[in-house]
């Protein structure tokens, strides 16, 4: 995959839509297997709810290379052979999700091994993802809202309000104990080189890799009472924290369950509702707990901000440097601004990926 440097104007964009874009490769896709979970976090409610509203074409078809490990043979979710990617699947985001997949599949070296984990919290989503991706290897886990709902506050934008957001924090606790290692996607951003990359990352002693930003004013993420107060803001003693997107995670879960992380940022939640410490959704948990113990990835494999600030929404451009992966993080998000006839430059590179609509 090329590297992609900097650039900015609708006329840049459209010259590396090109490079970005789907080819017209004709792979055979991998073999579906369906959910059977059934413990507490998993219990589907009785649901009367419509045909989803959203229809999708049929993905192109890949097949993994000669060389692939596990092309045939063993397909079930605890295959050491495969690659773990947990993505959210929801009404509002659902065509950012699918767009995500298409294109993970559309650059693997080794599609076929990738093994999809879809966090959900309605019902109706998984005959859509197999109609569209008829032979993905992927199962669908139930979180139940009512897990988090207590522990939410309100936020900046109602968007990171939703319990989905949270549902990256119960990943060790969903999935299976086979699955020692995932990669935890956002739904809102495409990745344009071979996924297996950023599954090799090395996280040593850590439980959590990602891209982190340590130019980035980490105090603007937290409330003037939190950094008043040393009770909270000891927190990061003995620690260099950094700024990092939870969007794009390498996480040990083993490491995860051993140390007991999801009640530390359950704890952390339970201290905001009262203290009101944080403005910001999901992340500032995340940052209290991990913050200056992430094993730093390349900033490639995020390239996020794309989707404006969080408030007004605003279009931006590439960091500096190659791109493996573009994240829209903030109020702005390709689809909407597609559809609205007032795309930003950039949204011309993750519209090839989209999946909406009948066949055009």
């Amino acid at each position: 995959m090329p590297w992609i440097m900097r650039f900015s104007g609708f006329f840049s964009a459209a010259m590396v839509v090109v490079v970005l874009s789907p080819s017209l490769q004709s792979f055979p896709p991998a073999e579906a297997i369906r959910s059977s979970h059934l413990d507490a976090y998993l219990r589907f409610p009785a649901s009367n709810l419509p045909p989803h509203r959203y229809s999708f074409r049929k993905a192109p078809t890949f097949r993994n290379a000669a060389d692939c490990a596990a092309a045939d043979g063993d397909s079930g979710v605890c295959n050491p052979s495969l690659v773990h990617v947990a993505i959210t699947l929801d009404a509002e985001y659902l065509r950012g999700s699918v767009a995500a997949v298409h294109s993970i599949l559309q650059h693997s070296a080794c599609p076929e091994s990738v093994f999809f984990h879809f966090l959900v919290s309605e019902t109706d989503l998984e005959s859509l993802v197999r109609s569209t991706f008829p032979k993905l290897k992927f199962k669908v886990y139930y979180f139940d809202p009512e897990i988090v709902r207590r522990l939410i506050s309100t936020s900046v934008r109602q968007a990171l309000e939703q319990p989905l957001n949270y549902a990256r924090n119960y990943l060790a606790d969903l999935l299976e104990p086979c699955v020692h290692r995932v990669i935890y996607l956002d739904s809102d951003l495409i990745v344009v080189d071979d996924i297996a990359k950023l599954w090799r990352t090395r996280l040593g002693s850590k439980t959590i890799g990602a891209p982190e930003y340590c130019h980035a004013n980490f105090t603007k993420y937290f409330t003037s009472a939190f950094w008043s107060d040393e009770q909270f803001s000891g927190a990061f003693s003995g620690r260099r924290p950094c700024y990092f997107n939870t969007g794009v995670m390498v996480m040990d879960l083993d490491k995860w369950r051993r140390v007991g992380y999801t009640k530390l940022i359950e704890k952390w939640m339970e201290i905001q509702k009262i203290d009101r410490i944080y403005e910001l959704g999901s992340l500032p948990p995340f940052l209290l707990v991990f913050a200056g113990e992430v094993s730093p990835i390349e900033h490639r494999w995020n390239q996020h901000g794309l989707g404006g600030d969080n408030v007004r929404g605003s279009c931006r451009d590439l960091h500096p440097g190659p791109v493996s992966l573009l994240h829209w993080s903030g109020s702005g998000k390709p689809w909407f601004r597609l559809d609205s006839k007032r795309p930003c430059p950039l949204d011309t590179l993750w519209a090839p990926y989209d999946l909406y609509g009948q066949s055009r």
